[in-house]
């Protein structure tokens, strides 16, 4: 485990903090997509959080995770509060991303909830290194107001460098213009790229378990379709 620093605290939605790690040159080396331990030292058993920053970051001493308001790294109370504190990290571990193997094909992103923290991971990364790459992302929250990264995922849009589609599955308050109801086939549908297209899902196993058999019906590859819970 490598002791890294609380640099700053952000909330990211009601119910969630972007937590960046100043790690300097302790900061690990990890592939896109990839998770680590996390916890305060001494005070509770390490929790798994997915690296919601691109490898470029950890290059420049930085991680960026994403975690819950309250409880983050086995400790009651805001996170906010814990800025400057130290923090227990582990090597990272997993094997979500895009594989290397298939090169430059359509990378399609189904995120659920807080499941876009390691698919921005790889989005960033992709942008970085492939900027030809085709990049569509899906992307699915309870509410208008439990989009991370919203704000930045919309100016990818709207210079083009990504094709973004939000949908959420509880309509009160939300804007007209914005589809209301779970992710399905017919949804994922209407921006698959064709069969020869990879697909990340990240999110609840009971998310990532319906639109993998949703992509699967649209006649993608097994192995081309790459899950996280």
């Amino acid at each position: 485990m490598t002791h890294v620093a609380i640099r700053e605290v952000s909330r990211s939605t009601p119910r969630t903090r972007l937590v960046r790690l100043d790690a300097g040159t302790a900061a690990p080396a990890f592939r896109a997509g990839q998770a680590v331990m996390a916890g305060f030292p001494g005070v509770a058993s390490p929790v798994p959080y997915s690296i919601a920053s691109p490898p470029s970051a950890a290059r420049r001493g930085l991680l960026e995770l994403l975690v819950p308001a309250e409880g983050a790294f086995g400790e009651t109370g805001d996170v906010a509060a814990a800025v400057g504190r130290a923090v227990e990290v582990s090597e990272p571990f997993g094997a979500f991303g895009v594989p290397e193997h298939l090169g430059l094909v359509p990378l399609v992103c189904i995120a659920g909830g807080t499941g876009i923290a390691p698919i921005r991971a790889v989005l960033l990364d992709t942008l970085e290194r492939q900027s030809t790459r085709s990049l569509t992302l899906v992307y699915s929250a309870r509410a208008l107001d439990e989009f991370v990264f919203d704000d930045e995922l919309s100016a990818f849009a709207a210079a083009g460098r990504i094709r973004y589609l939000k949908t959420v599955t509880r309509e009160e308050g939300t804007q007209a213009e914005l589809r209301v109801g779970r992710v399905d086939a017919a949804l994922i549908g209407s921006v698959w790229p064709g069969t020869g297209a990879c697909s990340l899902i990240c999110g609840p196993a009971d998310f990532v378990g319906t639109v993998r058999s949703a992509v699967l019906a649209l006649g993608a590859d097994a192995e081309r379709i790459v899950v996280e819970r």
